[in-house]
């Protein structure tokens, strides 16, 4: 019996950065996918990781990323990266939020940085206050910068489950990356990898038993 829903941020209630990190890579001539490439290299160690985690500060990852990407031939200052985790709020998204709390224990599960504006990471103030409408619609946010774990380390998603007091085969758990979803589908989670928004809605309504149409 499914008692939570458990929600990535990026990527799922907003649009995904990686179609900032592609825009990014075409304006400045850089390969398909080099931003990724940088983020999925050493990917428990990287600065990304790092940062992710709190382990260093802004100024730090600043440097470290220019030295990673540099090392595949197109140094870019950790900060310009920053600068393209903002996403747009996805409305479909927030509705079948807002149905599923009404039903489940919905709590919020995201990678983030110590920069910015929280989990949005958004752009302006008339932006921040609209992701934090959204994150007032979760019964708990829990972010990786504040805790010192990150996806896909097994332990976050057994604090999550410790946090909504339930077990993993109680959970549906939505991310738009794959690599996450893989140790919580092995902890016995359902899990939904979103693809696109329609896609997700599809999926998510046929596993938490409710219509968003």
């Amino acid at each position: 019996m499914i008692k939570a829903v458990l929600w990535d941020f990026g990527g799922v209630l907003t649009t995904s950065p990686f179609e900032a990190f592609t825009r990014f890579e075409m304006e400045h001539g850089l390969p398909a996918n080099f931003i990724r490439k940088i983020n999925s290299t050493d990917p428990d160690t990287n600065a990304w990781a790092q940062f992710e985690r709190s382990a260093v500060t802004l100024d730090e990852f600043d440097r470290l990323f220019e030295g990673e990407s540099g090392e595949l031939g197109h140094p870019i200052p950790g900060a310009e990266i920053i600068k393209l985790l903002a996403g747009d709020i996805r409305p479909n998204m927030v509705n079948a939020l807002k149905l599923c709390g009404e039903k489940y224990i919905c709590t919020c599960l995201t990678n983030n940085v110590a920069a910015g504006n929280g989990p949005g990471m958004t752009r302006d103030a008339a932006a921040q206050a609209e992701v934090e409408a959204v994150m007032r619609l979760f019964k708990q946010v829990i972010e990786s910068s504040k805790i010192g774990l990150r996806k896909p380390d097994p332990r976050i998603y057994e604090y999550a489950c410790e946090q909504m007091n339930v077990k993993p085969e109680e959970v549906v758990y939505l991310d738009d990356l794959g690599i996450n979803l893989k140790p919580a589908a092995a902890m016995g989670m359902t899990t939904i990898k979103v693809v696109s928004e329609e896609q997700a809605l599809r999926d998510l309504s046929a596993a938490a038993n409710i219509s968003f149409s």
